[in-house]
């Protein structure tokens, strides 16, 4: 059975709780209902409110317990909107990590397959994957994608990688993807984007291009409005491809 935490809300202060668990703080004591529905309201024994919500995306990446630095949400928007994966697609995913993207792929109702190296990161990934709900959705495999590419039997709409060796993949990317599927690169590194966009080239690929992605936040207030200058607008470049064979 698949987690079924719930956060219990009240203005910016959120809780992560598992129906019949039980929260102290200065609020009071709150005992959380075993048959606890989101959209509900509880209190504490001193009569403190707090609402129920079920977890979404933006709660999972806040919540999900971390192995590194994972791929932001804008990031992940950029993957969707670029490659236009949806439910009963088929995803080839490599670099896991945290677990982030996997995540939120199936919750979208894709087929998610992937690996990850370090057998502790694949294990808290995949209880991430419990807590997001997709255990069913999302096999995370522990190993090295580019040791098993010769033994993969089916053909993937997506092919989704983080990793250092990610062009040595991009290479073989004709030999996994189903005509018309998709590839998606993060780098942390324009350097590594480069090598992969040589790589997509060599491999045939078409529709090759690299996007940063760059996120600003805007500040209003009774001067005017600007763009904001706190924080970091920038996470990391995207490279897309497509798998469009020739017809013989």
């Amino acid at each position: 059975m698949s987690d079924r935490r719930v956060l219990v809300v009240r203005g910016n202060r959120e809780f992560l709780l598992a129906p019949g668990e039980t929260l102290e703080s200065d609020l009071g004591i709150l005992e959380l209902p075993e048959d606890v529905e989101p959209g509900t309201t509880v209190e504490t024994h001193l009569n403190e409110a707090f609402e129920v919500r079920r977890l979404r995306g933006p709660d999972l990446f806040d919540h999900l317990e971390r192995t590194g630095a994972p791929m932001m949400p804008r990031d992940i928007g950029l993957v969707v909107g670029h490659t236009g994966v949806a439910a009963g697609d088929r995803v080839l995913d490599a670099g896991t990590g945290t677990g982030v993207l996997s995540a939120y792929l199936g919750r979208l109702g894709v087929d998610v397959t992937t690996y990850e190296r370090d057998p502790e990161f694949a294990d808290v990934a995949r209880e991430n994957m419990d807590l997001a709900g997709v255990t069913d959705l999302v096999d995370v495999r522990t190993g090295d994608l580019t040791d098993e590419l010769d033994d993969l039997e089916e053909r993937f709409d997506l092919l989704t990688l983080d990793t250092a060796d990610a062009p040595t993949v991009v290479e073989r990317a004709p030999d996994v993807l189903a005509p018309g599927g998709f590839v998606a690169v993060y780098s942390p590194f324009v350097e590594s984007s480069g090598e992969t966009v040589a790589a997509a080239r060599e491999a045939g690929l078409s529709g090759i291009e690299t996007l940063e992605t760059i996120q600003r936040e805007m500040d209003f207030d009774d001067r005017g409005s600007r763009p904001s200058t706190a924080g970091v607008g920038h996470t990391g470049y995207l490279t897309f491809a497509r798998f469009t064979p020739e017809l013989e």
